[in-house]
């Protein structure tokens, strides 16, 4: 039997392996159900899916959250930032708030009146197409200490991470951002 993942989106996909100019192994994901195709994900390996739901394969890396740190960032976004649809996302030593790109209430409202569908699932659709862009990220900067900065995309030219405050514990980075998230005073944090 195949590699299969199925992403939050209902897509199943397959792991297949190539082979790069040098003819070394590469493996991908791939919605095509035929070509070389692999049985056990490669040692080191594990599957990771993007936050818009796509599908890698990707070397795997040691785990440098306690699980604690990724719920602080989780409760604060739903209770500093009263935000229901975001994604975390974990790089390195960095935590990375996603959030999502279509106004969600006005989209349901639409979908319910036009397709005559009930609230739950006409939202169990919506959460397949919902695009999500990062806008903070907390970095890890001693990890004996676990001190932590927090930076937020700027989206003039050059587009990119912009520092807001450091050399603090995660909660109180999270409690002073995150209320932000999704708010005009986002745009102020400078």
């Amino acid at each position: 039997m195949p590699v299969e993942y199925i992403n939050r989106s209902g897509d199943t996909y397959y792991l297949h392996r190539g082979k790069t100019r040098t003819s070394k192994p590469k493996y991908f994901f791939s919605k095509k159900d035929d070509g070389v195709l692999v049985r056990t994900i490669p040692e080191g390996y594990e599957i990771y899916e993007h936050p818009n739901a796509r599908v890698f394969l990707r070397r795997s890396s040691p785990k440098i959250f306690a699980d604690e740190e990724i719920s602080i960032v989780e409760n604060g976004v739903r209770d500093f930032a009263k935000l229901q649809h975001f994604k975390i996302d974990i790089k390195k030593n960095q935590i990375i708030v996603f959030i999502v790109d279509q106004d969600v209430d006005s989209l349901k409202r639409l979908l319910s009146s036009s397709w005559g569908h009930s609230d739950s699932r006409v939202e169990e659709g919506l959460i397949r197409m919902l695009t999500y862009s990062p806008m903070m990220r907390f970095v890890l900067t001693d990890e004996t200490r676990r001190i932590f900065d927090v930076e937020r995309m700027c989206f003039l030219e050059p587009m990119g991470w912009m520092f807001l405050d450091g050399g603090n514990s995660l909660r109180k980075l999270v409690k002073k951002y995150c209320y932000h998230l999704g708010k005009d005073s986002f745009f102020e944090l400078i």
